[in-house]
């Protein structure tokens, strides 16, 4: 499939596009603002290809109705950890935490919950609203480390979204590179484990570092400090996700009866509202302060509409791999496109789905299909959530309400499979070679 698109114009189109949304990064400025002129550039260089202002327009309105799904959600997520602060869930959840986890091995116990929530749900969206703002919190009254936390329950996290087979990303991976989802998942079982491991061990090791830092709670909880109403909506939140049901209802639902509780304990419908537009004091959240953040997301939207309607990168993604004569030399070149494709896209669906499709051929013929899988699973599934830009990665960092760049060197799970799936091809590679060689003496 040939690209209208010369070398020169999609080289400049990503250097505008990454250098603005650094711009906003470094700086601190909307990255609506930062993104914006990587989208004008796609714009004229699309009109200059003799597309119409219209048809242009036109393609931008279908991407962003591909991210409406997502604006809602971060839109409801804006009012949830105010509606439960009103609901007092929040400070029950958070006793309730002080007493049951072990403040010594509170940061491998966050991670085990989160990938235990995550394997149930397949969502790492789900699993953190869920669990994510009580065990923060509770860090928080220990005196532990909160970025650290949150790494260990975002690697937890993503344990499910790309590994769980009630995941919605890692049954397209699995339509994508035509693995059947089994396959697919005994494709990655072998990093997996070596991940999950090597996850359990550095955050055992943290523990062990700064349980003398933490302050042990001295008391128990009765249970008549304990108000079941409060429970509700957390409850209400799970149940709707476990389920099945989508997670927009799931948010909507809880938030409805964190307000009701709310009433009922007597909080006015006018400081509901407030809440819930503004935030509260010292633990955020608030439709306010997301309202930049929608914006984004929906240029967002209308840049990948651009990208995949206009086929501007996937020509090129298909003489990437022509070269190369190696396990490894693909792998790492596989990586680099799909790091690439997710550095650009700022979501998760379209470096699957682009990915997946480019380097099918290519890999069915050398290696098979689940090798691709184990690749794109281990690296593909993961790079949304580096990316600050990423759809993903807000997400994540709005419900943990840590800065992506604060809690990332502590997600080993995210970083850390990239380099053990090119460790694994190059083991698969040399072991190939032995067994040639044997055979051929």
């Amino acid at each position: 499939m040939e690209s209208k698109f010369t070398v020169k114009q999609v080289l400049f189109l990503l250097f505008v596009t990454i250098s603005g949304v650094i711009w906003s990064v470094s700086f601190h400025h909307p990255l609506f603002a930062g993104f914006f002129p990587g989208y004008v550039i796609l714009v004229l260089l699309a009109r200059k290809k003799y597309n119409s202002l219209k048809v242009i327009l036109q393609i931008s309105v279908k991407g962003i109705q591909k991210t409406k799904i997502v604006i809602i959600i971060l839109s409801l997520v804006s009012l949830l950890l105010p509606s439960w602060y009103l609901a007092g869930t929040i400070d029950q959840m958070v006793k309730i935490a002080l007493y049951i986890i072990n403040p010594h091995h509170f940061i491998i116990l966050s991670f085990l919950v989160a990938m235990f929530f995550s394997m149930l749900l397949g969502t790492t969206v789900g699993t953190l609203s869920a669990i994510g703002i009580p065990i923060l919190g509770t860090a928080a009254v220990l005196h532990l480390p909160t970025e650290i936390v949150a790494g260990a329950l975002v690697s937890g996290a993503f344990v499910g979204d790309r590994t769980s087979p009630f995941s919605s990303s890692h049954q397209l991976l699995s339509h994508t590179v035509e693995v059947p989802v089994k396959k697919q998942w005994k494709a990655m079982l072998w990093t997996s484990i070596l991940a999950i491991f090597v996850c359990f061990s550095l955050y055992g090791l943290f523990d062990f570092l700064y349980s003398d830092n933490s302050v042990i709670h001295s008391k128990s909880i009765t249970w008549g400090e304990i108000s079941v109403i409060t429970f509700i909506p957390p409850m209400v939140l799970i149940g709707i996700v476990v389920c099945r049901f989508s997670i927009i209802y799931a948010f909507l639902a809880s938030i409805l009866s964190a307000a009701m509780v709310a009433v009922v304990k007597g909080a006015a419908f006018s400081k509901i509202i407030y809440v819930c537009w503004f935030g509260i004091n010292g633990l955020g959240g608030g439709f306010v302060h997301m309202f930049e953040l929608l914006l984004f997301l929906a240029l967002a939207g209308a840049y990948n509409g651009l990208l995949e309607e206009l086929n501007v990168i996937q020509p090129y993604l298909d003489q990437w791999l022509q070269s190369s004569r190696s396990l490894m030399n693909d792998t790492v070149r596989t990586i680099l496109a799909t790091l690439l494709i997710s550095v650009i896209a700022a979501n998760q669906t379209l470096p699957i789905i682009l990915t997946g499709r480019s380097f099918l051929p290519h890999w069915s013929k050398k290696y098979g299909k689940e090798e691709l899988a184990r690749v794109m699973g281990d690296s593909t599934m993961l790079f949304p959530g580096m990316v600050p830009w990423s759809v993903l990665a807000i997400m994540c960092s709005t419900i943990v309400g840590i800065p992506l760049m604060k809690y990332l060197p502590y997600a080993f799970f995210l970083w850390g499979l990239p380099f053990l799936t090119i460790l694994s091809s190059f083991l698969k590679q040399v072991l190939f070679r032995k067994e040639k060689t044997d055979a051929t003496m």
